[in-house]
Order: C-alpha cells, then sequence, then structure tokens
C-alpha cells in the first residue's frame, strides 16, 4: 500500500486527498501524519525539502510536490481524469493550479511571517507584497470563475483547497469582496463531498 504523508491544514495535502477520492484510490492510499517542523520525522528523509504531502511508493520511492503527485494519482486511474488529455484544457487546468499554489505559497509565507519571526523583527513591506499578491490573484478568478467540470480537475481542486485555506488561516475575509468565487466554492462544497469531509476546524 502506498503512503500519503501530509498535515491536515495543509491545501497541498488536501488537494492530494480530494484527488484520491475523485479517483477510486483511497482504499490504495494510507494517510500518515507529517511535521515538517520536526527533525526527527522521517519526512526529510523522504523529501530533502522536509515538505509536505510526500507519496511513498510501494517500491519506497518518493514523489512530491502536490502537483507531481496528481499527476502521478491521474495516471494511475488511467489518465484524463483530473488532468485534461486535451493539450489547451491540459494547459488551462494547470495554469489555473499554478495560480492557486502561488496564492497558498504567498498565505503561508504571512503566517509563518506571524508564527516564526519575532514582532521586532517583521518586515510589514515584505508581508504587504505577499498580500498585494493574493489580492490580484483573488480579483482576477473573481473577475473570471473557471468552470466546474463533473469531475474537477486539478485547477478547480486547487482553487477550492485556496478557498478552504483562506477560510482557515485568514478568517475567510475573502468571502465579503468576492461573491462570485463565494458561490463557486459553494457549488463545489456541493458537488464534492470530500472536500467537507477533509475540512479541518479554525
Amino acid at each position: 500500500m502506498m503512503i500519503l504523508r501530509s498535515s491536515p491544514a495543509s491545501p497541498f495535502a488536501r488537494k492530494v486527498r480530494i484527488a484520491m477520492s475523485l479517483l477510486g484510490l483511497e482504499a490504495k492510499i494510507q494517510v500518515q501524519p507529517a511535521d515538517p517542523n520536526d527533525a526527527a520525522d522521517t519526512l526529510r528523509k523522504q523529501n530533502p525539502l522536509g515538505k509536505i504531502p510526500v507519496l511513498l511508493r510501494e517500491d519506497g520511492s518518493a514523489l512530491y510536490d502536490s502537483r507531481v503527485i496528481l499527476e502521478y494519482l491521474d495516471h494511475l486511474a488511467g489518465g484524463g481524469r483530473i488532468i485534461p488529455r486535451n493539450y489547451d484544457a491540459r494547459l488551462a487546468a494547470l495554469t489555473l493550479q499554478a495560480l492557486c499554489d502561488g496564492i497558498c505559497d504567498a498565505s503561508l509565507l504571512v503566517v509563518y511571517e506571524g508564527r516564526y519571526r519575532p514582532a521586532d523583527m517583521k518586515v510589514q513591506s515584505w508581508v504587504e507584497r505577499q498580500e498585494e499578491k493574493v489580492a490580484r490573484a483573488l480579483a482576477a478568478l473573481e473577475g473570471a470563475p473557471p468552470p466546474l467540470d463533473a469531475t474537477p480537475h486539478v485547477g478547480q481542486i486547487a482553487l477550492a483547497c485556496t478557498l478552504g485555506y483562506r477560510d482557515l488561516r485568514f478568517a475567510g475575509t475573502w468571502r465579503k469582496t468576492h461573491p462570485r468565487l463565494v458561490a463557486w466554492h459553494d457549488k463545489f462544497a456541493a458537488q464534492v463531498p470530500v472536500f467537507a469531509a477533509t475540512k479541518v476546524a479554525a
């Protein structure tokens, strides 16, 4: 059996868990917790970067990051399920995933700045730069929300997890000014039950 090393609050690990469900692969993958902050955790041997998620294959090899894992899971499920076969559609899905992963990366940097850096060493202009990235990306998505496929592709999965992470770590402040994304989020949640099942309480 394969093993997914992850943390419940990680939006990147949540992407993988949702994909596992959509592709019918949950019975083939055991989810095990990982602590990127624990130097004794074997995570750092499985991924030298010490980041989650990591998928340990049955032959002992490790796959990371979430984008690579999703590519592999789609392959295991026959291909073309969550990563479109059509080249233009594939590019659109991967570009949406990259945008949403970028929002999560910037959001995580803001979280880590508050969590790990002493107050007298914080650089507000750097925090604001990350927040501006998020604001621009959410504005672009609000202006043209993506469609939602019957089986969501990697970009749509990433968007749902990104909005979920903004709910978790930033009190859902995005909802006040992005009504079209709120409607999209609610439609995704209704269509994909595992989205609620993987939600972490704030």
